[in-house]
């Protein structure tokens, strides 16, 4: 199957990216990858199945399940929030959620964003005969129950899907919308993202949808779902690479958030497990580039940007492996070694 395209001549090495990818072409699950230099495509390919078991083709628009790449829209919605001074950075979780114990008294929506609240897992504490989907007002459940943390607030660093859940909880809380409500109505329509959503089983569906496949003995199989894929707020939305091209460029001006904000999204706030890695509000920052990547069963993706060389690639795949960062930092030295 040839891989769709809708980029013209342009100089770009294109089939080097070909050869990069080859592993997601013809009938097994796909990627759509997107390189922007100032703001215009200058590589906007799609290679593979996005749905292999109709055969239909993944193209530049084929709206893929972000995962974790969906913390920066999280982000963005409590930032909006705070310009508008309906919720502060520095507020208590149990301000907008009092349902939690009392240890949560110290832990604040900047903990939440920078992965610095200790709180626990809601992976590791779900019972292990649930078979259904939790969503996020499930995590807040689970999480009632807890008398400890990892570590205090704000002295330590874990990765927690636990506290992107509790924070499209405030979003609901403080702006008295349901979350997916409030990022289509203050961030997807505004942006023009009209095709993105936070999924919601059937209301509505999503276009040219990607699903998720695993690889195993027998070949192929498809794990679109788990029974965390319905919580929202650390890695709910689908979206494609022409509506993500959107978001780049509204994360260079004020279209959506001020400057202040984004000053803040941005900054390396925390030290993260990684001795090159710092972690911002939804963002990861290793040197000159903001990324971050996202994982969930019969997904990998990644978005890195270096914002000084007004430099972006994005891929999108349907499938749990392999990992797409070093591939999207491979394309991205391509596009850097043609700049003047």
């Amino acid at each position: 199957m040839t891989p769709v395209s809708a980029i013209a001549e342009n100089g770009f090495p294109a089939a080097k990216v070909d050869a990069m990818m080859e592993s997601y072409a013809g009938d097994a699950p796909g990627a759509s990858v997107l390189v922007l230099r100032d703001g215009v495509p200058i590589l906007r390919k799609a290679y593979g199945l996005a749905d292999r078991e109709r055969k239909i083709a993944a193209t530049p628009a084929t709206n893929y399940r972000l995962a974790s790449i969906s913390k920066q829209f999280t982000a963005a919605a409590i930032l909006l929030l705070v310009e508008e001074e309906r919720v502060s950075l520095d507020d208590s979780v149990r301000r907008w959620l009092p349902s939690l114990p009392a240890l949560a008294d110290s832990i604040t929506a900047r903990h939440l964003l920078t992965h610095s609240s200790g709180l626990i897992d809601y992976e590791d504490v779900m019972p292990s005969d649930f078979t259904g989907q939790l969503h996020d007002a499930d995590v807040l459940r689970l999480l009632e129950t807890q008398e400890k943390t990892y570590f205090p607030p704000g002295t330590g660093y874990r990765y927690s899907n636990s506290g992107y859940a509790l924070l499209a909880l405030m979003v609901e809380r403080a702006s008295g919308q349901s979350f997916a409500d409030f990022l289509r109505l203050r961030i997807f329509q505004p942006l023009g993202m009209a095709r993105t959503l936070a999924f919601v089983e059937g209301v509505p569906a999503v276009a040219d949808r990607a699903y998720g496949y695993s690889e195993s003995a027998a070949g192929w199989i498809r794990t679109d779902q788990s029974t965390t894929s319905a919580v929202l707020g650390d890695g709910g939305i689908y979206s494609s690479l022409d509506d993500l091209a959107k978001w780049d460029a509204a994360l260079y001006d004020d279209r959506l958030l001020s400057d202040p904000s984004r000053k803040l999204m941005f900054a390396p706030h925390i030290d993260t497990d990684e001795p090159d890695i710092r972690y911002g509000f939804g963002w990861r920052i290793t040197g000159e580039t903001l990324w971050h990547s996202g994982e969930s069963i019969g997904f990998r993706n990644v978005i890195v940007r270096y914002p000084q060389r007004r430099l972006t690639v994005i891929v999108l795949s349907n499938r749990d492996d392999p990992e797409p960062y070093a591939t999207a930092r491979k394309i991205a030295g391509l596009a850097i070694e043609q700049e003047p």
